[in-house]
């Protein structure tokens, strides 16, 4: 698996729906990730966080919208991207899923082609450290399209997994994001990667940057953030 690839989870009961999405969600070179009722898209949450969640309306142990509204009521998850997919056509059913946080709705049946752009279009509104467009705090830019940093106009020597943190970083400011966060957020499937792991990238993040490292600060017993308020305690590790 591919570190920058966009997980997208699938909750939805209908195996036949299920392979058609995967197959094409795969073609756009996406993580797919599927369960087939509220409580595994609830277990799944706790250990993963995708970028965007496909919500079925009806699932055999609760409904979607159930799933929608717990998701909406925690801070975690709040802002997460959901589109809701349903065989309900009736404009109240539509309405309620939006009410509830649904950020789109697709109906049975559906162009995979059209659900694949309408993710695109809702991933570039709800997630900027997707954007191809130049990132910058202080003298840092950051260039999507060629890979490189610059500090104070110089550029930097960057690894690729710090390259990423910094991205997300950038694209979330003055924002404190706890290890398992950053995990999630960054990586991805971090089975192979322990959260102390973060911390020796947040380090060589840190060094790689030189002057501009104070950017970079870490909120005791939280996580870290990017800040381009000066602050005297970045370098206390959690």
């Amino acid at each position: 698996m591919g570190l920058d690839k966009t997980t997208i989870l699938i909750v939805e009961d209908e195996p036949a729906i299920v392979e058609l999405l995967t197959f094409s969600f795969q073609a756009a070179s996406w993580d797919v990730c599927a369960v087939d009722t509220v409580a595994r898209a609830w277990e799944f949450l706790q250990n993963r966080t995708p970028d965007l969640i496909l919500l079925d309306w009806m699932l055999p142990d609760q409904t979607g919208l159930h799933l929608l509204s717990r998701i909406r009521a925690d801070r975690h998850f709040k802002k997460l991207p959901v589109i809701m997919l349903t065989a309900k056509n009736m404009e109240e059913d539509k309405i309620a899923g939006l009410d509830n946080g649904a950020d789109d709705y697709v109906s049975k049946p559906f162009s995979p082609r059209e659900l694949s752009a309408r993710i695109k279009a809702l991933l570039r509104r709800k997630s900027p450290e997707h954007t191809e467009n130049c990132m910058a705090a202080d003298a840092v830019v950051l260039d999507p399209n060629n890979g490189s940093v610059t500090v104070s106009n110089q550029k930097i020597e960057i690894g690729h997994a710090e390259f990423k943190l910094l991205k997300f970083f950038l694209a979330h400011p003055e924002r404190v994001f706890s290890r398992s966060q950053l995990l999630d957020k960054v990586w991805g499937d971090h089975a192979v990667i322990e959260e102390r792991t973060v911390d020796v990238h947040v380090l060589r993040l840190r060094k790689a940057l030189g002057e501009a490292d104070y950017l970079i600060k870490t909120v005791r017993s939280m996580g870290y953030m990017l800040s381009t308020k000066q602050s005297s305690n970045h370098r206390d590790d959690a």
